[in-house]
């Protein structure tokens, strides 16, 4: 199998990193100061299985109840669960049954997401999206490639990665109830986005949404993410997730950061003015920007390839993300930066064309 292939995460210093969409300010200085202060002789204890305090604190912050919220080791962890709770093995159920093997997922979408599926042995399904990385209508095609109603776990990326595309509430309503099998929202993005769709975790009880400290709260470093659901569907993810795998320091800092919302809503404000910004300024030098509700822009550049564009800025030691898949090559994806990064971004991008 091929396995999952993460961002670069360079060794060489002083390198412009927008390849990996992490948010480009640090911790709100409250998280900081919780963090070292926690750094003492709990660090010999196993910090608390269940993150009841975050749980809790998650709970009062999106008006459920603890019951309702599950914490991972980042978003990541919390897909994995969410396949070895609901989807059986390919080998171990028979052929007219498969969709209790399936996990459908679309394209693209998250690259994790086939490997995950592979791993555990169920058949995978992807979905193309419409050529505009639009939704396509619920309900199978006559080739077999459109939306499977009886998949055991579809996962939906919304706000969409790579392509940054938002998608309505309303939308993902019609594929959730057009669904009999458990739909994961993935909205480690819905921070950016005009709007999200938590709401159909309470509405709905095939729903799970996922939410994560790393996009828009800086803590990639901690790994914290969370799942919302029905309170006996969290309660069966409950029983397969790994022991102890919430760090202790991790829920200390996801708690401060709770504490502190008007810090990251000012700093998310900024990356989405940033965002808008840096769309218009590729935009006047070629570049066709695809609309985005995420932190950051994916584009197609002008004159090169997008492959030797991302070479080029490379050797200019600005780091973006350019996919080698047949669909996703003519593009590059670019993390909204600080306004320094994102002015050296366009410099170079002009000398490049200049050349």
């Amino acid at each position: 199998m091929a396995g999952y292939v993460p961002g670069e995460q360079p060794a060489r210093k002083r390198l412009i990193k927008l390849n990996t969409n992490e948010n480009p300010y640090p911790p709100s200085p409250k998280v900081l100061a919780a963090t070292r202060e926690a750094v003492d002789g709990r660090l010999r204890l196993y910090p608390d299985p269940a993150a009841t305090r975050l749980r809790t604190r998650l709970a009062k912050l999106h008006q459920c109840e603890p019951e309702n919220i599950l914490v991972g080791n980042g978003s990541d962890e919390l897909l994995a669960v969410c396949i070895r709770a609901c989807v059986e093995p390919l080998r171990s159920v028979a052929a007219t049954r498969r969709g209790a093997a399936t996990v459908q997922y679309f394209d693209p979408s998250y690259s994790l997401y086939p490997v995950l599926a592979e791993t555990h042995g169920a058949r995978r399904h992807a979905v193309r999206l419409d050529t505009d990385f639009g939704l396509p209508t619920p309900g199978a095609d006559s080739s077999g490639s459109g939306w499977e109603p009886r998949a055991a776990l579809s996962l939906v990326t919304t706000p969409n990665a790579p392509s940054g595309r938002g998608y309505r509430t309303s939308e993902l309503r019609r594929l959730c109830k057009a669904t009999d099998g458990v739909v994961v929202l993935d909205e480690a993005y819905a921070d950016f986005a005009d709007e999200n769709a938590l709401d159909l975790a309470s509405e709905l009880r095939n729903v799970v949404i996922l939410r994560t400290f790393s996009k828009a709260y800086s803590l990639c470093f901690q790994r914290i993410g969370y799942a919302v659901a029905h309170a006996d569907l969290i309660a069966e993810l409950a029983k397969v997730r790994d022991s102890y795998s919430v760090n202790g320091l991790g829920q200390v800092a996801a708690l401060a950061t709770l504490s502190d919302r008007a810090y990251y809503r000012e700093s998310i404000a900024r990356i989405r003015t940033s965002r808008d910004a840096l769309a218009s300024s590729l935009e006047v030098l070629g570049f066709r920007v695809l609309p985005s509700q995420t932190n950051f822009l994916f584009v197609e550049p002008p004159a090169l390839s997008a492959e030797d564009w991302f070479k080029e800025l490379r050797e200019r030691r600005i780091l973006v993300r350019w996919f080698a898949g047949q669909r996703l090559r003519r593009y590059l994806r670019i993390t909204i930066g600080t306004d320094d990064e994102v002015a050296a971004l366009l410099r170079a991008a002009k000398r490049i064309l200049a050349a």
